[in-house]
């Protein structure tokens, strides 16, 4: 039996060293429906991976959480129960610090800037940042910038006292919304829809999709254009499979993943663009444009909260801030 074992360790070691024999699959999980802008552009990279590779690497995406949450499927990514995941840089700051930095309100000038960003040294290195809790970045996804909605137009921080906003389990997001006057309200993406209907939590926010894709537009009357924060879809993959992989078909990874993200920022305009036209013809919400100072100017503290956490910290805000 022992003898058996070590053939069978050998075999494995050999074959990771030699990268994937044959075709192989990995498994990518995330929590939206296969409608979304951001599955389009996965499987995007998915084709082209597989074009690539001559059919050596293949993606197979399971939309609407099928293999566990978005904090489940990181873990299991993690631990190399599952190849690769879809998240973003808000929950991510959770196994990483690096990504908090995007996650600052107001870090972003414009749209121009933040791609910018995730497009260059920057991004890479953040993407590169998390090897050691056991997994890499892959690519980023633009979604745009993220907005209040509830059952009333939230025009200033004010509109926010008292309010019971849902955030994502994100250090940054529950603080930002502390500085805005809300009562930050962690809750799943999953369950948002009955939680709003329900009156669970009073207000929510996220990017003009949101009212549409996931129809939170049918239990809110208002979105409210503060864009507070830009923070990006992430698409990371394991060590294991990673490692896995030979220097060619990482290259061909990296690359396919660099086609679909610039496939899918034209598309996400206009996704962006249609979900705000959609939502107030035929689902009636109302959309207001915001006077973002007084917002930027309460959540400022943040920066510096951030920044003092760690020099690395410190540097990566100063290179994002210089960017612009």
């Amino acid at each position: 039996m022992t003898k058996t074992f070590t053939t069978a360790l050998s075999a494995l070691a050999l074959a990771a060293s030699a990268g994937f024999a044959g075709a192989t699959t990995l498994k990518l999980n995330h929590n939206n429906p296969p409608d979304h802008p951001v599955h389009i552009s996965m499987q995007i990279m998915a084709d082209r991976v597989e074009e690539l590779t001559n059919g050596e690497i293949n993606i197979q995406i399971f939309p609407n959480a099928q293999l566990g949450t978005q904090r489940e499927s990181m873990e299991l990514v993690q631990n190399c129960a599952l190849e690769m995941a879809r998240s973003n840089a808000s929950e991510l700051e959770a196994f990483e610090e690096s990504y908090s930095a995007l996650n600052l309100p107001y870090i972003f000038s414009s749209e121009e800037h933040f791609n910018t960003v995730i497009t260059g040294d920057i991004g890479q290195d953040i993407l590169n940042s998390s090897v050691d809790q056991g997994f890499r970045g892959v690519a980023f996804y633009t979604e745009g910038a993220r907005s209040f909605y509830a059952q009333k137009p939230i025009l200033t921080p004010a509109d926010l006292q008292g309010v019971k906003v849902r955030v994502q389990p994100s250090p940054s997001a529950i603080r930002m919304v502390e500085l805005l006057g809300g009562n930050p309200t962690p809750i799943a993406w999953g369950e948002l829809y009955s939680a709003l209907q329900q009156g669970v939590v009073d207000a929510a926010e996220n990017n003009p999709t949101a009212l549409t894709t996931a129809r939170h537009g049918e239990v809110v009357s208002d979105f409210s254009l503060d864009e507070h924060t830009m923070i990006p879809s992430v698409v990371v993959i394991s060590n294991c499979a990673w490692d896995a992989m030979t220097p060619e078909q990482q290259a061909a990874l990296h690359t396919a993943a660099l086609d679909s993200m610039a496939a899918h920022r034209a598309a996400w305009n206009a996704a962006s663009d249609a979900a705000i036209d959609e939502a107030k013809a035929t689902l009636n919400v109302n959309v207001h444009m915001v006077d973002k100072a007084p917002f930027a100017e309460a959540v400022l503290p943040m920066h510096e909260e951030v920044a003092a956490k760690s020099e690395a910290l410190a540097d990566l805000i100063t290179r994002i801030k210089a960017a612009q």
